[in-house]
């Protein structure tokens, strides 16, 4: 049974988080410990509300260095919704701008489809040879809810390092990244502990990558 710890920084939907990934087997603990996220065998990095917000409550408790020293070993780490928007270089909301964790660069800016936010269930277009749909059809829809994401993909592509996964998905016209696939770091703007079925396939294929 693999171990998973959902990082508890005071924002995202925890027991929610919780529930999706014990109904997919996983032995989960929710915990800021740094010993037991640096120990368990996948973290998962939630986030719901706003992008400062969520930056500050991870500095709170070092999250970012927390991150970081996972990835530095290859372990896995899982954001959802906000958790993954504080992956990347910058957010931007109201005129302000916050420094995110930089793992990736880019920038979390407002959408610009008609209808904001975008809330409900939508497809994505996951390239070919993701692990993070495998088994999910085309037209699986996921469950989102937020008004921000990434609508360009920044990071250069390079000789040495293999490129990453990404998965787009549109709203009202407005494409934004959905998810990410990038060595021991994924993570998805959309809410898998919310998807249903669909989501819990996300998470057994998330889990399975351990190995």
């Amino acid at each position: 049974m693999p171990r998973v710890v959902v990082l508890d920084y005071g924002f995202g939907n925890i027991r929610s988080a919780e529930r999706a990934l014990q109904r997919v087997g996983a032995d989960v603990e929710v915990t800021a410990d740094h010993r037991a996220a640096l120990d368990a065998d996948g973290v998962v990095v939630p986030g719901v509300g706003a992008f400062a917000a969520c930056m500050a409550g991870l500095d709170a408790i070092r999250g970012g260095r927390l991150i970081g020293q996972r990835l530095a070993g290859g372990r896995p780490v899982l954001g959802i919704c906000v958790g993954m928007q504080i992956l990347f270089e910058t957010g931007i909301e109201h005129g302000v701008r916050t420094e995110g964790c930089g793992e990736w660069p880019g920038t979390v800016e407002r959408l610009e489809a008609p209808v904001v936010p975008h809330m409900g269930w939508n497809t994505v277009r996951a390239p070919e040879d993701t692990k993070l749909f495998a088994g999910l059809d085309a037209d699986t829809r996921y469950y989102f809810v937020h008004s921000y994401g990434v609508r360009k993909w920044e990071l250069d592509p390079s000789d040495t390092l293999k490129a990453p996964l990404v998965t787009w998905a549109e709203h009202g016209g407005d494409e934004f990244v959905a998810a990410v696939e990038n060595g021991p770091l994924w993570a998805t703007q959309f809410h898998p502990e919310k998807s249903g079925d669909a989501g819990a396939q996300l998470l057994e294929n998330w889990l399975k990558s351990f190995n």
